[in-house]
């Protein structure tokens, strides 16, 4: 699944009508509600403040209006953008300004799809992976050989902490954990061990790591 990971905004102008897309990244309904509303306040003078938004790692809840737009011309098209980008925990709140003349129901599910999809493209998106984060502790003279088997296997080294010996916190996707753990034991004549284990959800993203 994908995730906002830098949230943005885009615009379109149909008719003259102003269609202003903003994405959210929400881990509740509290959060998407309380975004709707700052943008019903930010937007006050306008008449349609229509929104979707995804949550849970299944899309369990799945909420949608069209704001006094004609049924199904609005929340129903942000929805379908949303998930056809496989994005969860999102929200999309498109406000419009009507221009004076009328779309149609074809053109208004059009334009609210564009305003999303121009809000998405102008965000960051990043893909939410299952991992196993642990800590191994080594010594000075043996984390070479460590840092070059992370490597080998896509592991994440997540920190490090030096002191007499050196303790580091990895990151391993899920799938891979097996055979990265078979593989430290045949290289380290199992005398190193992982640590403090935990599954995580984590972001791998050009800003670095960060966990869920």
């Amino acid at each position: 699944m994908n995730i906002v990971y830098k949230m943005g905004t885009g615009e379109i102008v149909e008719k003259k009508s102003r269609f202003i897309a903003q994405v959210f990244y929400v881990k509740n309904e509290d959060e998407a509600i309380a975004y709707i509303n700052e943008v019903k306040k930010k937007y006050w003078d306008a008449k349609h403040h229509c929104y979707a938004y995804v949550l849970g790692s299944n899309n369990d809840i799945q909420k949608c209006s069209d704001d006094g737009e004609p049924s199904g011309t609005a929340g129903k098209p942000i929805m379908e953008v949303i998930m056809s980008r496989n994005l969860t925990d999102c929200l999309i709140v498109v406000t419009r300004y009507f221009g004076g003349t009328l779309l149609g129901t074809g053109g208004l599910i059009r334009a609210y799809q564009a305003a999303s999809s121009a809000g998405i493209d102008n965000s960051l998106t990043a893909q939410v992976k299952e991992g196993i984060k642990g800590t191994m502790i080594v010594d000075y003279s043996t984390i070479g050989k460590l840092q070059y088997l992370c490597a080998e296997k896509d592991a994440i080294i997540y920190s490090t902490e030096f002191a007499e010996n050196v303790n580091i916190c990895i990151i391993v996707e899920k799938h891979t954990y097996d055979s990265f753990i078979k593989q430290i034991a045949d290289a380290f004549a199992g005398k190193l061990y992982f640590e403090h284990v935990e599954n995580v959800l984590y972001i791998n993203s050009k800003n670095g790591v960060e966990i869920l």
